[in-house]
């Protein structure tokens, strides 16, 4: 039978932290030895790191430790953006059943193909009837699209969830975690196979504007013509009072892009967002984050509140049809963007008591990410300001 359970802790002592989250988490698994630990840590315990992970192992019983650090972590009911914060999600079960395998990658830069072979060549020989990737970059060095193609040629068919470790902006620097082993400009994380049931959920942050465009003159990543007008009178219309004030309206608007190509229209769950680096009403254009051609489809989405609470409860009501309610799920993660916290929606702990409310006790951990992947439309993609639940249960 597989088991997970979820700690948490915001002692100050890093090891006193560690050893309270994982026994936290192992009591509430029922085991007392675990397959796989994931562990997240905000900047606060910085250089004690290392020590927090050999304790976790330690105490867990287990080789088999992943995570990074975060601007904020998640465990339970509990999201702490800020302050000294540890969780810890432990899981085990017969070998059959589910298995761990740690990964770590180091630089990444210009090394997109190598990085996918060199996480391959670690997790192919461990590969089972299940799989899940679970992949943890360094935000600031991770070259995710070129990276998670050739993770998709290199292991056709597995599914990759995760995201971008983060910080609270003391450091400039974020960090992932393998073993006991600590850096920047690197990938760790860790896949969980065996033979399971595996459901995942992605949710976003923002709502379509009005209707789709067409691109119709572009140069590199500068859309001149949408629909035949100055892309920039698309985007006032989209950004309405925003635009009088472009700062602010650059960090509310972006562009949404159908992940399926050729497509006509944007639809719920079969959209991408990336961010708009600049526009210019003088001549009449807009910097994409992205490099767009002639004839494709884009739309304008406004990130709030309510459209992300709206978009919450319709996944999560779209999760439970998916669910068996004989097998409901053992563990999860959650991977959530760090814009989608307490800042987004004025109250701490918004997401968790939602997918509390939904599933019921599931103990589940993650973190706040810089970016986050998921399948979206039957292909492993990046994601920007959405929270990707990723739920594991044991075979009918």
């Amino acid at each position: 039978m597989i088991r997970g359970g979820v700690g948490y802790s915001t002692a100050r002592n890093p090891r006193s932290a560690a050893a309270e989250a994982t026994a936290a988490a192992l009591a509430q698994a029922g085991i007392s030895r675990a397959t796989g630990a994931l562990c997240f840590a905000t900047p606060a315990y910085g250089a004690a790191y290392p020590m927090i992970l050999r304790t976790v192992a330690s105490e867990a019983h287990t080789r088999e430790v992943a995570g990074c650090s975060s601007m904020g972590v998640i465990a339970g009911e509990t999201e702490a953006e800020s302050g000294h914060a540890l969780a810890v999600l432990v899981f085990g079960g017969n070998e059959d059943e589910i298995r761990a395998t740690r990964f770590f990658v180091p630089t990444l830069r210009g090394r997109a193909a190598g990085v996918a072979s060199d996480v391959a060549a670690t997790v192919r020989s461990k590969l089972g009837k299940s799989n899940l990737l679970i992949l943890l970059a360094d935000t600031y060095n991770f070259e995710a699209e070129a990276t998670l193609e050739a993770l998709g040629t290199e292991l056709p068919g597995v599914t990759i969830a995760g995201g971008g470790a983060s910080e609270d902006g003391s450091i400039g620097e974020t960090f992932v975690f393998c073993g006991d082993t600590i850096s920047s400009n690197a990938v760790s994380g860790m896949l969980v196979s065996g033979e399971f049931e595996l459901t995942l959920a992605n949710s976003i942050a923002c709502g379509l504007i009005g209707t789709a465009h067409r691109v119709t003159a572009a140069r590199d990543n500068i859309v001149i013509e949408l629909d035949g007008r100055p892309a920039y009178e698309i985007f006032a219309e989209a950004a309405g009072p925003l635009a009088t004030d472009l700062r602010r309206a650059l960090t509310y608007i972006f562009v949404a892009i159908p992940v399926y190509e050729n497509a006509d229209t944007i639809e719920r769950g079969q959209f991408v967002v990336r961010n708009i680096v600049g526009a210019s009403e003088e001549h009449g254009v807009i910097a994409v984050a992205f490099q767009p051609k002639v004839g494709d489809t884009i739309g304008f989405v406004l990130r709030d509140a309510e459209r992300s609470r709206e978009d919450l409860k319709a996944t999560l009501d779209d999760l439970n049809d998916r669910l068996d309610n004989q097998t409901p799920p053992a563990f999860g993660l959650y991977f959530n963007c760090v814009s989608r916290g307490a800042g987004l929606y004025n109250i701490p702990g918004h997401d968790s008591a939602y997918i509390r409310r939904a599933l019921g006790p599931v103990p589940i951990a993650g973190f706040f990410t810089g970016f986050e992947i998921s399948s979206l439309a039957e292909q492993t993609s990046l994601l920007q300001y959405s929270g990707v639940l990723a739920l594991i249960s044991g075979k009918k």
